[in-house]
């Protein structure tokens, strides 16, 4: 009897040709893995083209509310964005995949999890990491950092020479990811001067095809958690894809930056997060209103502590743990609603509401209704300045 591997299959050309290609390379059975987190449409389809492509048994399992619950929860209340702008959708899915590959290959007795990441990438230390943090014993085979191909184009030649079905052509060589962002990638992405064509995108519009007349979403969270939309009472996942939808339908969300890779290269990444992008948004909103000056300027360290962790594969890590228990720890405040504007390519947040909010209208008004004593003003302010009479 063959020993056993698990292939985190993405149906996407590489893991398409990782399949063979490890038949051929290691003669090991291969089982497939796919987390249906957003990408594919079609699960039946999916696993028809695993098992079409060489592949003994086909793994195609909703992830989804798992993913939303266990991976974007966390990453929304910590506000991640890995420099600033990434909301890391391809990060935090990874960890996700590591962890269910650990788990049949337990089920499966399989020595050996493979994986479709090149050794340029991000996504290989997030998956190899997991995996080894979970259960060292398993062996980790990486087709993409030992095979013989060096593009796109000549996986496309290997996969058609073995009748692989593919999806991709060397006209269209795009890839995308999950419901909490897609990652476009290849192709003329890879020349940072040049624009991203419009048919790149899949979530957002373009400017000039969006809607004339502005829209308002008020997104309603308790203890944290996006609930509502307009009222609307909605599942998470569900939630987080009328957003998509509608935030994207005004061609927000769209995100072009130059990155700086864990592996030490810079690359220019394309981003679509229209729901990421207004959630942190409403988010850090209601946040502003149920807490201190010194919790919010300090959780801002924290955010982009926790952004590189996660974007640096360190998931599983003490660290980001004990990050997520200390943020998880006061969302029960976070319950409220952030009103969006959205309009042709921008949003704004422009209201917002929080049952224990501490802005206090009779404190900060300039109306006859102000109750704030000015009297007081002068002792705090010299208070505060006595350290530094007379120092320059």
């Amino acid at each position: 009897m063959k020993d056993k591997v698990v292939l985190a299959y993405s149906g996407g050309l590489d893991t398409s040709c990782c399949i063979q290609w490890i038949k051929e390379k290691y003669d090991l059975e291969v089982i497939c893995f796919s987390a249906f987190i957003g990408e594919v449409p079609d699960k039946e389809k999916l696993k028809k083209k695993a098992l079409k492509s060489g592949a003994s048994k086909a793994y195609i399992m909703d992830l989804k509310a798992e993913f939303a619950r266990e991976y974007i929860v966390p990453s929304l209340w910590a506000h991640a964005r890995y420099e600033g702008k990434y909301f890391l959708a391809t990060s935090i899915g990874r960890p996700l995949i590591a962890k269910w590959l650990v788990d049949i290959a337990h089920k499966e007795g399989a020595k050996y999890v493979a994986h479709g990441c090149t050794g340029k990438g991000n996504d290989q230390v997030r998956i190899e990491v997991g995996v080894r943090t979970l259960d060292p014993k398993l062996t980790i085979i990486a087709p993409l950092k030992e095979w013989e191909f060096t593009c796109r184009e000549e996986e496309i030649d290997y996969a058609n020479a073995r009748k692989i079905p593919i999806d991709v052509t060397k006209k269209s060589p795009y890839s995308i990811d999950n419901i909490w962002g897609i990652a476009i990638e290849a192709g003329i992405l890879e020349d940072p001067l040049r624009e991203a064509p419009e048919d790149a995108y899949v979530f957002t519009r373009a400017v000039k095809d969006t809607p004339a007349k502005p829209k308002y979403l008020d997104i309603q969270f308790v203890k944290g958690v996006p609930v509502a939309v307009n009222g609307k009472r909605m599942k998470l996942v569900a939630l987080i894809e009328y957003l998509n939808a509608i935030v994207g339908t005004y061609g927000v969300g769209r995100i072009d930056i130059i990155e700086n890779r864990l592996v030490g290269i810079k690359s220019r990444e394309v981003y679509e997060a229209p729901a990421a992008t207004v959630l942190v948004a409403a988010h850090e909103e209601i946040e502003s209103m149920v807490f201190d000056r010194d919790y919010l300027h300090y959780k801002r360290l924290l955010s982009e502590k926790y952004a590189e962790l996660v974007y640096y594969g360190l998931w599983f890590s003490d660290l980001k743990e004990g990050l997520d228990a200390f943020i998880a720890r006061h969302q029960e405040k976070v319950t409220g609603m952030a009103r969006i504007k959205l309009e042709k390519g921008s949003m704004h947040i422009v209201g917002r509401s929080a049952k224990k909010a501490l802005y206090k209208e009779t404190l900060a008004t300039y109306s006859a209704d102000d109750t704030f004593d000015r009297t007081a003003a002068n002792g705090f302010v010299k208070l505060w300045g006595l350290p530094y009479e007379g120092t320059k």
